[in-house]
């Protein structure tokens, strides 16, 4: 449901006819969100009420004028009423084009979420990190083919996406894919931000996942003994790459680093702290906060095992 609307005449000063007079505009604005809407209809400024939003004065040119700006709003009013028993979410912009009817234009699916990707991999590195966008493309790909599987075809109009497409997709994903249930709600929730996408900007106004009810379940997470570390710690495998894959999973698991800000650590991020140990100062890719870890004996040996290694030598020195 809205929770707020408003309606509002005014004039466009700057688009003054020649015979002097300017264009009543009606403002729609529901949420905070506007949409302007010619009102067909022209008028002296000096006639204009700015604080009452109607033609000053009694003459009958100012009560014909004001009577079709009423009619006018309570047509709005009328239409913003029938929209919300039939689609429960209404916009500026989905209410100017009922009025306008422009709301029968055809918005296909798939164009409208590849989109949406190629914005959130142009924004990679700044406000998305990569693994964000592989997500999104992945679920993109799955549309596709749940689409296919449903419909057979390869897009969709996205005014047929209703209840029973979400549910059918929910299905899909569980049943077809084998998805367990956290994974089939992810991909619904990453395909639940293009159908929020369409209804901001009017496209659609009903939400197909209102009556959605799937939730994460809470998974328990095993953990690892101090016997089983031991075991990793001791193992020797044939390679070196393996073997460094092991170091960098134990220095995860004594300092509760993830790999990719394991990654990114420098010397730089190393330094002493109150208690005059060394502790790891640096910044977690997947929360975008700040950290301090204090530097346990077994990762500090790991940092001096790996201190002239190549490859973090050149890293240290970009």
């Amino acid at each position: 449901m809205n929770k707020t609307f408003n309606l509002l005449f005014f004039i466009k000063k700057n688009k003054i006819r020649t015979n002097g007079t300017a264009p009543i505009y009606l403002r729609i604005t529901i949420d905070g969100k506007a949409a302007d809407i010619a009102a067909k209809r022209y008028i002296d400024p000096k006639k204009w009420d700015v604080k009452a939003h109607k033609a000053l004065g009694n003459s009958q040119e100012a009560k014909t004028l004001n009577l079709y700006l009423k009619t006018l709003e309570q047509k709005v009013y009328d239409f913003h009423y029938l929209m919300l028993k039939e689609e429960n979410f209404v916009t500026a912009e989905s209410l100017k084009s009922k009025l306008l009817g422009t709301d029968i234009e055809q918005r296909m699916l798939i164009p409208i979420f590849q989109e949406h990707n190629d914005k959130v991999q142009a924004l990679v590195g700044q406000d998305f990190a990569p693994g964000t966008l592989e997500r999104y493309k992945t679920s993109l790909k799955h549309t596709q083919e749940f689409i296919n599987w449903k419909y057979k075809v390869s897009d969709i109009d996205i005014t047929q996406i209703d209840h029973g497409f979400i549910s059918d997709y929910d299905f899909w994903l569980r049943s077809v894919r084998k998805c367990a249930n956290n994974t089939a709600v992810k991909y619904l929730k990453n395909f639940k931000k293009i159908i929020r996408l369409c209804m901001e900007h009017g496209w659609i106004t009903r939400d197909p996942f209102l009556d959605y009810k799937a939730k994460i379940k809470a998974v328990e997470r095993p953990y690892l003994t101090k016997e089983e570390i031991q075991m990793i710690s001791e193992k020797e495998f044939a390679s070196d790459r393996l073997n460094q894959v092991r170091d960098i999973f134990l220095f995860s698991c004594y300092t509760g680093l993830a790999y990719v800000d394991v990654k990114q650590l420098s010397k730089s991020n190393i330094n002493i702290g109150v208690d005059d140990d060394q502790w790891i100062f640096t910044h977690r890719q997947k929360t975008d906060t700040s950290t301090r870890v204090p530097l346990l004996p077994v990762a500090q040996e790991l940092v001096l095992k790996y201190e002239s290694h190549p490859q973090c030598v050149s890293a240290n020195s970009r």
